[in-house]
């Protein structure tokens, strides 16, 4: 469903997104807990990226004609960003350090939806420069305007809570930049002095201290920090590992919902891991991305046989 926003004379298309996102009740591993789909907000803008770039989304920006951004030649912002500059008759470009051969010649996964949208692939330059008519946005979406989305997706849980009847929430979701978890748990703690929400969050890109400092980046006050939980042995973010495919293999078979391959298998087995959580009612929150399955996929089939 769309409706039309008028930009500089023209009317262009912007998604009604499924808002407030369903919750589901299923089970998994013998534990029981609610899932937030935020995967299910639209077919082309969903998860976390939609949340985080709700703000460009919803408001006018008339001297805006290009959007510049950087990081992974497979990220997920980067077709967020894509659909968000095909949606408001922006352009697109996006820099990243390199592009694999293989990538380049069989376009696949997020790469090959972003250049479908028309985004402007430029490799290997590593600084943006702000310019008149360009808006910059940095890596994964790691900004202040991504807390206007997430206090909308904070007032959807408060909302649901509510009607739940549920007293104490404990809200898990895995964290590349942490924003998400961030600005969730300070919305929630906007809303009362003592939070009756409880976010956790693991980090998949570097340790704790380095998750710490992504939150510093946004925050000073430690206090509004979410509870950070992690396994006790390394986990290198990209690499493959036969415990996350196995994992998500058996969400897949057991709750009948595609997760994503890179962040949610690493978030499910923190998650199992501390079973603790689950001592009070545990939402946790789909953030899309499964997108990106189509190259990490055929690399775990090619790698193992499960």
């Amino acid at each position: 469903m769309f409706s039309v926003q008028r930009s500089e004379g023209v009317f262009i298309d912007t998604p009604v997104l499924n808002s407030p996102s369903p919750v589901e009740f299923i089970s998994f591993e013998n534990q029981q807990f609610y899932l937030k789909r935020d995967d299910l907000l639209h077919p082309d803008f969903s998860g976390n990226k939609a949340r985080k770039f709700h703000y460009f989304l919803q408001n006018d920006f008339p001297d805006v004609k290009k959007i510049v951004s950087y990081g992974s030649a497979q990220s997920n912002a980067m077709y967020s960003l894509s659909v968000l500059a095909k949606m408001k008759g922006w352009e697109f470009e996006y820099i990243v350090d390199h592009v694999a051969d293989y990538l380049t010649e069989n376009p696949h996964g997020n790469y090959k939806a972003a250049i479908d949208n028309g985004m402007h692939l430029t490799v290997g330059r590593d600084t943006l420069i702000p310019t008149s008519g360009v808006l910059l946005i940095e890596e994964g979406g790691r900004q202040k305007e991504a807390e206007y989305g997430i206090q909308v997706l904070a007032k959807e849980i408060v909302g649901w809570q509510k009607e739940q009847d549920i007293e104490v929430l404990n809200v898990f979701l895995p964290s590349g930049t942490g924003t998400t978890a961030l600005f969730l748990q300070k919305s929630f703690n906007m809303k009362h002095e003592t939070s009756s929400i409880r976010v956790y969050t693991t980090p998949c890109v570097g340790d704790t201290n380095y998750l710490k400092k992504q939150f510093s980046e946004l925050e000073k006050d430690e206090n509004q920090y979410p509870s950070i939980l992690s396994l006790e042995k390394k986990h290198h973010f990209g690499k493959l590992y036969k415990e996350n495919y196995k994992i998500w293999l058996k969400l897949h078979q057991e709750t009948g919902v595609e997760f994503d391959l890179l962040y949610d298998p690493l978030g499910w087995r923190v998650l199992l891991a501390h079973p603790e959580i689950f001592s009070k009612p545990t939402l946790y929150i789909h953030q899309g991305g499964v997108l990106g399955n189509e190259s990490m996929l055929p690399r775990y089939e090619r790698k193992y046989k499960v």
